[in-house]
């Protein structure tokens, strides 16, 4: 690599920790609160919309949505969310972070507030557009993904890089807990005003007509914050390792930083040369695989392992604490009252476990290093796993539902001070400019994957043999997380030109 562009890129790495990286990270941050707020807040209504649509008159138990319905509702999300992953990834590496970042986030605004709308008011009706907008959503989400991880990781200096990402990523964690808190407000509110008797008391009064308009507030709810942002993101320079390695215009690179990050580029940019970078190999080469090939292994099958058991675990914990008994049977309570309880259990999860999990990790990333929070993460979820598995029946008696509780939210918070937060972050740091977009929304894409899994999988498979077998087959997912973490380097503490070796491959040019 050219002596000067070294010196720009360097002077990057050595900035200071300043103002403008805590912009950054809000910007980019506020776009993983929505993501995480629109991907989990239907978990939230779906026992609503089985109540609303799908309730047969005269049955002794509330409506819920058919196992389809619900897979499809549930997952379709995930499925837009990993096209736009590869998509998103590979348009931002041709056309630049910054001009596709917009993109998303206006996608995002729109089918937020598309899928609280619908085409008439039928079950079949509602539930397509519900699915139709919400792939669309999730396609928005998608490309937030490896924009956001790689714009971070550009602009970070490589002191507090990792812990820049996962402040990030972090934003997850809040919007998993407004997500709750917003279901929590809007069903106080519609219960206070429309008090109505549970279901095995009063079918027809348990649910009340109003209640068709919660669940469509509760997702509307996130177009709100990607608006808020969307003048601040369009306000951000391309980063300066696009420009200068991707674009080849290191001076370009220099003055753009040197407006945002007060760092001394200006000298610099007489002395940089127009033609920066040589060796440009591509994602499908056979130079790729074998610098990169692992690598991309690594990332690639340890997201897709997370995301199985993370997921399943996220959106159908409501199921799981109304089989042990912590939530009420639905017939005692009625709709608005269940959707209450539902996000109280929500909030309190996300509050104890996976909010605190989330800061460990950046607390401490560029300390002990990504490896190691990785490697403990899949190993405790994995303990911890096995040890709601095992004597299932033990944690079903109504004595020790609280200890059941209390392991199930340390699954959360290792998942968050682990893997959940480290896959995000690693492969944003070990590929090389041109590619990193790309190979993060592959490496996120078969995370999605895993989510779909999670999704559909853990729906039949705990109706099918059961909740205890299921938790058995996700510890035994999160053993295997262990074994592929071996394939994913350590990048703390290093320049990004060293991990990804385009340092080397100037060298040897």
């Amino acid at each position: 690599m050219a002596k000067e562009q070294l010196e720009v890129l360097n002077a990057l790495d050595a900035a200071k920790t300043q103002w403008y990286h805590f912009t950054a990270i809000i910007i980019a941050g506020m776009g993983f609160f929505t993501d995480a707020y629109d991907l989990f807040c239907i978990s939230l209504v779906t026992k609503l919309l089985g109540r609303l649509y799908y309730t047969e008159p005269g049955s002794p138990t509330p409506g819920t949505l058919p196992s389809n319905v619900s897979a499809a509702v549930n997952g379709v999300a995930f499925c837009g969310t990993l096209a736009g992953q590869i998509f998103f990834g590979w348009l931002g590496d041709k056309m630049g972070r910054k001009r596709v970042y917009g993109m998303t986030l206006m996608l995002m605004v729109l089918c937020s507030i598309a899928s609280g709308l619908s085409f008439g008011k039928e079950a079949n009706g509602v539930m397509a557009t519900l699915c139709f907008f919400r792939f669309w959503l999730g396609f928005g989400i998608g490309g937030d993904y490896p924009l956001s991880a790689t714009i971070m990781s550009e602009y970070a200096n490589k002191k507090t890089r990792g812990a820049f990402i996962a402040a990030v990523f972090a934003m997850q964690g809040f919007g998993i807990l407004t997500g709750g808190m917003v279901a929590i407000v809007v069903s106080s509110a519609f219960k206070a005003r429309y008090p109505v008797p549970a279901y095995e008391v009063d079918p027809g009064l348990s649910t009340i007509p109003q209640a068709d308009f919660v669940w469509r507030m509760i997702l509307m709810f996130g177009a709100l914050p990607a608006a808020l942002t969307y003048y601040w993101r369009m306000k951000m320079p391309e980063t300066a390792r696009y420009t200068a390695l991707v674009a080849k215009n290191a001076k370009q690179a220099a003055a753009d930083m040197s407006k945002v990050l007060q760092v001394d580029l200006e000298a610099e940019t007489e002395k940089v040369q127009p033609k920066v970078l040589g060796n440009d190999f591509g994602l499908f080469s056979t130079q790729f695989v074998r610098r990169h090939g692992l690598h991309l292994l690594g990332t690639t099958s340890t997201w897709f392992l997370l995301d199985i058991a993370f997921y399943s675990q996220n959106l159908f914990q409501k199921d799981i604490f109304t089989a042990i008994g912590w939530i009420p049977k639905a017939k005692t309570m009625n709709a608005i009252e269940e959707l209450y309880r539902i996000g109280r259990a929500q909030t309190l999860i996300a509050l104890c476990s996976t909010v605190p999990g989330y800061w460990f990790t950046v607390a401490l990333i560029d300390k002990i290093g990504r490896f190691a929070i990785q490697l403990m993460g899949f190993f405790f979820m994995t303990v911890f796993m096995f040890a709601l598995a095992i004597p299932y029946h033990h944690w079903t008696l109504p004595d020790n539902r609280i200890g059941f509780v209390i392991i199930y939210s340390l699954t959360f918070f290792f998942a968050n001070f682990g893997p959940n937060a480290t896959t995000f972050v690693v492969p944003a740091e070990i590929f090389p400019a041109r590619l990193r977009s790309t190979c993060h929304g592959i490496s996120a894409a078969a995370g999605k994957a895993g989510a779909m899994v999670g999704a559909f999988g853990f729906l039949y498979a705990a109706d099918g043999i059961g909740v205890r077998k299921t938790l058995i087959i996700l510890g035994v997912i999160n053993f295997l997380g262990c074994v592929f973490t071996l394939l994913v380097p350590e990048s703390k503490g290093r320049s990004l030109e060293e991990i990804s070796g385009e340092n080397e491959e100037e060298n040897a040019a």
